[in-house]
Parts: C-alpha cells; sequence; structure tokens
C-alpha cells in the first residue's frame, strides 16, 4: 500500500512526446535490435506499439486430453513425456512429441520445426493450443501453437498475440520488447474527444493499446481494435479534408456557368439519350462546379457506363465560363480515343480541343501548347505530356484526371497546380464500393453510374482451366466465322513456350512463385520487362496453330506510339481478326464488333482488373464471351475466378475482392495515407467509416483549423502521423 502511495504520478505528456522518440529508448531495444526493427519499418516508439498482431491465439478454452473433442480446437495444459526428431524424408524433418495429463496422452506433431528439440525438453510443463483429431490410436494435434508454462503455475487460459516478425527478432522478444513500449507510453494523452469516446462507448487510447496487444479476451480485444480502427479513419479523414481546403486557401474559386450556350448545345450534340444515372451525374458535378468553393469530385462508374460523356458536360461548362480544361489520360491509346470521340462532340457544340502527348510530333506540339496558352483552344486532351512545365493555359478553371488511380499523387496535384484554383473531377473505371471511397478519397464528393447504357448486349463469363481451354478457343473461332473479332489477353507475369510450342506451366523449380503465388498485376504494363517478349511468342503460337485463317496482331507496352496505333487502328477497322495483348487495352479500347476475349492465366489477376479487362467485349448491340483460362487446379483460385461468372456487377465484384485482400491490391497503387489504415477493414468496418466521415465533417465545420483545446491533441496526431508516414515513405 505505502509502494502505490510512494509512487510518483504519470506524466501524461512526457508519455505523449515518448511516442516520437527513437525505438532505442525502448528498454531491451539495443542498437542492433533496432536495425533489425528497422527492416518492419520500427523506427520510432510510435511505431512499435503500432506493430498490431497480425492475429491471436486464443487459448483461453483449456481441456484436458480426455475432455477435448475431436475436431475442435482447444488448449491442453501437459507435460512432456517424450521428444523425437524424425526425417521420413531427407527435407522434411518432424518432432514427434509426447505429451501427458493427469486423464491421458496427446501425441504432437511439429512439421519443419526440428529447433523445438533444443528449446524443449522432457519433463518440461507447456501448453499446446490447435485442433484435436484422432488417429493410430491416439488423439494428436498438427502443428499447434506450444507456449512452454511454469511448472508450479497456476494455467486458466490466455489469448497470445502473433505479431509481425523479422529474423533477428522471435516472438517472444517481440511481445517483451512491446510490453516494454506500452510502459513507456502509459498514461498517454487521448486525442480523442471525450464527447466523441462516450457517444460510442470507446476505451482510451492508453487501454486500447494495452488490451489489443494483450487482451485478456477475445471480446476486449475487438474492443480495443474498435477504438483505434476509428481513430485510424478519422485522423484520415480530417487528413484528406484539410488538405482539400488548404488547396485552394486564399484562393477565389470560379463559379462556373452551368446552363450556358454550350452546355445546352452539347445536350444536342450527343447522339443518344443519356440514362438517369448519367443524367444525375451531369446535374451534380455541374451544381458543384457553379458553387463559389473549388470542386473537388469523383465520378465512379463501372466499365461501360458512359463516364467520358458526363465529362464532356463539366467540359462545356468550363468553355461557358471562359475557362480551360485540361483532361489527362494514362495511356496513350486512351488520350487518342478520349480525343477522337469527344472531339467532333465539343466542337458540334462550339468547344474547341487538342491532343498532346509523348509522341505528337515537335511542330504539331508547340502549335498546340501555343494556342492553349492564349486560349483559342478550350480543351487539351493528353498524357502524362501535359505535366510538362512548357504547357501553361490562358486560364485553366478545370482539370479532369481520368483513371486517377494510375496517377500518383504528386502527378495529380501537378496538373492541378496548372490553374489558379480550378475545379478537379476524377473519373475512375475501377468499381469502389462507398465505404472505401469514403475512406481514400473522404475530401471527394462522390457520383456513381453502375448501369451500362448498352444492357442490350448481354455478355457472358466463362471459367475454364489448362484441360478444357480448347473451348475457349472453339468459340474465338466461331466469332471469327462470323465476322466477329477476338482479344486474346497474356498476364504480365513471363509465360514462355518450349520448342515444340506447349506452355510451360512451371518454369523452373527455383520459380515457384510462379505457378502457385495469386500475382495480382495493376498498373503500367511496361513494368512487364521482357513480357513482351511472352505476348510475341503467344501471338505466333496462336498464328500458327490457332487461328490459321485469320490475322493474328500483337500490341503491347513495348511497341512506340506509332506501332501501337498502327495495330489499334487495323484492329477497328477490321483488318486484324484476333489481337493479342498485354494490359495495355485494359481501358479506353471501344471496338463493338469484338465480341470475344480470352484471358490466359486470369488467375493471376485480380478481379477488378478482370472486370475492366471483360468491358472491351459487348460494347456494341452484339453479345460478348469472356473465358478466363486459370493455370491452376488450386480450389481456391477457381472459387475466386468463379465469382466472374456468377456476376456482372463491377461493384459486387469490388465488395468480394475486398473480403479476400487489401484494399491497395484493389486500387494497384496505394493511395496517400491509406497505408496508415493498419486496422480498419473497408468491408467489416463501413458503420466506423461512415461514423468518422460524418465527425470529420462536422470537426472541421465547426472548428476548420483544430484550434479549440478540445480539438487541439487531435490536430497534433494528425499532423505527427502524417509527417512520419511522409517520412517513412519519401513522400
Amino acid at each position: 500500500m505505502a509502494d502505490k502511495k510512494n509512487k510518483p504520478p504519470v506524466d501524461r505528456l512526457q508519455a505523449t512526446l515518448a511516442l516520437d522518440t527513437p525505438v532505442t529508448k525502448v528498454n531491451m531495444v539495443s542498437p542492433k535490435r533496432a536495425q533489425a526493427l528497422g527492416k518492419l519499418g520500427i523506427t520510432t516508439v510510435r511505431d512499435l506499439v503500432g506493430n498490431f498482431p497480425r492475429r491471436y491465439i486464443d487459448m483461453s478454452q483449456v481441456k484436458t486430453v480426455a475432455t477435448s473433442v475431436i475436431g475442435e480446437a482447444c488448449t491442453i495444459r501437459a507435460s512432456i513425456h517424450d521428444m523425437k526428431l524424425k526425417r521420413p524424408r531427407p527435407n522434411l524433418p518432424l518432432v514427434e512429441i509426447t505429451l501427458v495429463d493427469e486423464s491421458g496422452t496427446l501425441m504432437v506433431t511439429a512439421f519443419r520445426q526440428p529447433w523445438l528439440m533444443d528449446q524443449l525438453s522432457k519433463g518440461m510443463t507447456v501448453a499446446v493450443s490447435g485442433k484435436v483429431e484422432f488417429d493410430y490410436g491416439f488423439k494428436r494435434m498438427t502443428n499447434p501453437y506450444i507456449e512452454q508454462l511454469e511448472a508450479d503455475a497456476g494455467f486458466h487460459g490466455m489469448i497470445i498475440p502473433v505479431h509481425p516478425l523479422t529474423g533477428a527478432i522471435k516472438a517472444g522478444l517481440m511481445r517483451r520488447l512491446v510490453s516494454n513500449a506500452l510502459e513507456e507510453v502509459q498514461g498517454v494523452i487521448d486525442p480523442l474527444p471525450l464527447p466523441l469516446r462516450v457517444k460510442y462507448r470507446l476505451m482510451s487510447r492508453n487501454q486500447a493499446l494495452s488490451c489489443i496487444h494483450f487482451p485478456h479476451s477475445m471480446q476486449e480485444q475487438e474492443e480495443a481494435r474498435r477504438r483505434l480502427a476509428y481513430e485510424e479513419i478519422l485522423l484520415l479523414e480530417l487528413m484528406l479534408m484539410r488538405d482539400s481546403s488548404e488547396r485552394s486557401a486564399g484562393k477565389t474559386a470560379v463559379q462556373h456557368v452551368s446552363d450556358g450556350p454550350r452546355v445546352k448545345a452539347l445536350a444536342g450534340a450527343v447522339p443518344f439519350e443519356l440514362t438517369g444515372e448519367q443524367a444525375a451525374a451531369r446535374d451534380d458535378i455541374l451544381g458543384r462546379m457553379a458553387a463559389p468553393k473549388a470542386a473537388n469530385h469523383m465520378l465512379l462508374g463501372d466499365v461501360g457506363t458512359g463516364k467520358t460523356i458526363v465529362a464532356a458536360f463539366a467540359l462545356a461548362c468550363a468553355a461557358d465560363s471562359g475557362g480551360q480544361a485540361l483532361f489527362m489520360a494514362p495511356t496513350e491509346i486512351l488520350a487518342r480515343q478520349h480525343a477522337a470521340s469527344l472531339g467532333p462532340i465539343l466542337e458540334g457544340a462550339g468547344v474547341t480541343s487538342a491532343l498532346l502527348t509523348g509522341s505528337t510530333m515537335p511542330e504539331e506540339r508547340e502549335k498546340a501548347i501555343a494556342a492553349f496558352a492564349e486560349g483559342s483552344i478550350d480543351v487539351l486532351f493528353g498524357t502524362h505530356a501535359l505535366l510538362e512545365p512548357d504547357v501553361a493555359a490562358r486560364n485553366c478553371t478545370l482539370v479532369v484526371i481520368d483513371e486517377q488511380q494510375r496517377f500518383g499523387v504528386e502527378q495529380r496535384a501537378g496538373l492541378i497546380a496548372k490553374g489558379e484554383c480550378p475545379d478537379a473531377l476524377f473519373l475512375t473505371a475501377t468499381p469502389i464500393p462507398r465505404t472505401l471511397a469514403l475512406a481514400l478519397f473522404g475530401n471527394l464528393s462522390l457520383s456513381y453510374i453502375k448501369e451500362r447504357p448498352n444492357a442490350t448486349a448481354p455478355r457472358k463469363t466463362f471459367l475454364h482451366t489448362l484441360s478444357d481451354k480448347g473451348k475457349a478457343y472453339d468459340a474465338a473461332r466461331a466469332a471469327c466465322a462470323r465476322g466477329e473479332q477476338v482479344y486474346v489477353v497474356c498476364p504480365l507475369v513471363g509465360e514462355k513456350r518450349s520448342d515444340d510450342g506447349k506452355k510451360k506451366t512451371k518454369p523452373s523449380e527455383e520459380d515457384d512463385a510462379y505457378e502457385y503465388a495469386d500475382i495480382v498485376i495493376e498498373g503500367d504494363e511496361d513494368m512487364a520487362g521482357g513480357n513482351a517478349r511472352a505476348a510475341e511468342s503467344e501471338a505466333a503460337f496462336l498464328q500458327a496453330k490457332v487461328f490459321t485463317d485469320n490475322v493474328v496482331g500483337l500490341v503491347h507496352g513495348k511497341l512506340s506510339a506509332a506501332e501501337k496505333e498502327d495495330v489499334m487502328s487495323r484492329f477497328r477497322a477490321g483488318e486484324v481478326d484476333v489481337l493479342v495483348a498485354t494490359t495495355v487495352i485494359e481501358v479506353g479500347v471501344d471496338v463493338p464488333n469484338a465480341t470475344v476475349m480470352i484471358v490466359e492465366d486470369a488467375d493471376r489477376f485480380g478481379l477488378s482488373q478482370l472486370h475492366q479487362l471483360r468491358g472491351r467485349v459487348g460494347r456494341g448491340g452484339l453479345p460478348g464471351e469472356v473465358h478466363l483460362i486459370s493455370g491452376t487446379r488450386k480450389e481456391s483460385a477457381l472459387d475466386r475466378l468463379s465469382a466472374m461468372e456468377r456476376t456482372d456487377d463491377g461493384f459486387e465484384l469490388a465488395s468480394y475482392d475486398l473480403s479476400l485482400r487489401r484494399e491497395g491490391d484493389i486500387l494497384g497503387n496505394r493511395q496517400h495515407g491509406a497505408s496508415l489504415l493498419k486496422l480498419v477493414n473497408v468491408m467489416r468496418d463501413s458503420a466506423i467509416i461512415e461514423a468518422a466521415h460524418a465527425d470529420a465533417e462536422s470537426i472541421l465545420a465547426e472548428d476548420p483549423d483544430l484550434t479549440s483545446s478540445q480539438y487541439r491533441p487531435l490536430a497534433r496526431e494528425a499532423r505527427v502521423v502524417y509527417r512520419h508516414a511522409d517520412e517513412v515513405t519519401g513522400g
């Protein structure tokens, strides 16, 4: 009792400041261990207490050998009676451990863990946690979790955290280091205002950090995770919203004229009637452009829903208001298609436009840049070439970025900086569920288009394994016989054929990842290195062996812009029957006569990317077929791909994809701040995301600069967390 009275009070400020001190401040973290922790991105005390467990081993269900139930998981406390190291095969060591308690014998088999012979010994008391099986007359566990216990210590079960580790830091040591780090920050100031904690019945930060690492029950762990997940998403939303406000701080936004003559003329120039969703998105965007503050809007539309025609109204709106627009696309094929499809429609409404890409001839480039600078061009379509310093507008009031997730944060900011305070419209055909959009783009207003105008052209998807891939090529040959056209997509992962023309399903023994890894490729095909040669090999094989009576073309990222355009022009004109391609055709390619797509090694693509690819067929009045060929028979891979057969809804697929993988894999490149969402799951935590987004809006409406006493800790935390993230990532 006297000790408690004499114990010095917790210095809450010191504990808070300790979060951002070097990790060597933690007891037992030597310079050598700090170097090892650095491999996990742990350089500060904050990083160490933020090294949250990947999972937990629930050892709270304690049974005896006799009361354990076959087929169920439990924890058994017992003594080691015997241990043997066996090698049934040269590369397969196993340790067989005989455990006994007062009720019986349990056999434990630990594969590929020969070090247990050194760590454990006869007579030692251990707790083992795993699924109980019955074989050869004994109850057994295979590869259970094993925890050494003090022989005379009472054991009533426990929750064992499993932290991310590095080679030099083993599980037990990591738990000790995390525990020591928690002591350093004991009493840390809670950045969440008390009213928010009361509103959602949240733990204090101090309690949550302790309980997420060392919970007494799984319910306690979940409450700790809920508290910290809410904090993560609230900080991200505040950062996004404040960044958006700072972009236009001290600047005067243009209040665009939303019902000017060019907008009205464009409605007459569009050769079809907008769908209800397209019209609603158009009105939403024009309304935001007419507001007195800079618009930051994202238009999310499934493949083939007509996002670009909606964006055309925003371009006309800018021209009506005496402004100009920059329209940037990630690939030259897509930029050229936008210029070719929208240019004539815009011209019919009195809006002038030009195209600027990396392959634009010098004389033509100089002419386009000069015309845009003097204001005689209203809209400049282009690729990354628009980011060049000499590309300047007379009065840029709108920036449109297509497939915005393919551009980095700095690239997007660089294009926006071409105007004083332009409105920004971001387009994406990657189906992003609302909760993910809020989490990653909380500073943007959102519009969705889900229905395809050409819904009368059905599209079916079929899944094949290598043994029945002939059905896919039969369908492709039948399409060619009808005068239709075919895509054959090769994955960016290397694929080679042996001299006899047969595809190698496993290139080499040291390349097991090729055969078994679920490799998800999102992004520029030029990153593929030698994969262009794989596409060339495939095209040659198909021309010689499969489509002998048809013309097979080839397009990939290693071709020059002129070569790509030549192939695509011939394909659009019907001179090429079968186009073998990498994912260069993923977006922007519109050939209505193409009705069949074959995707080789489809298991190596994410569902969202496969959905983007299949959007290339069924774009006209003819029905489309997509044949996915899986290079593996793994049940998990086939189950995932079968979702493509069940639904043609990109948003439903994205939700399913998110349940299997992290959001960064869906988007391809991580958005700024997304990597800090260690605990948030956008599918499971939709209610938390919605609440945090609304709370962030409310907080900033009340206190835009977060200067009041109740919000200052929150402002400091957001500032410190994101500054540290930038330092770690080089952002």
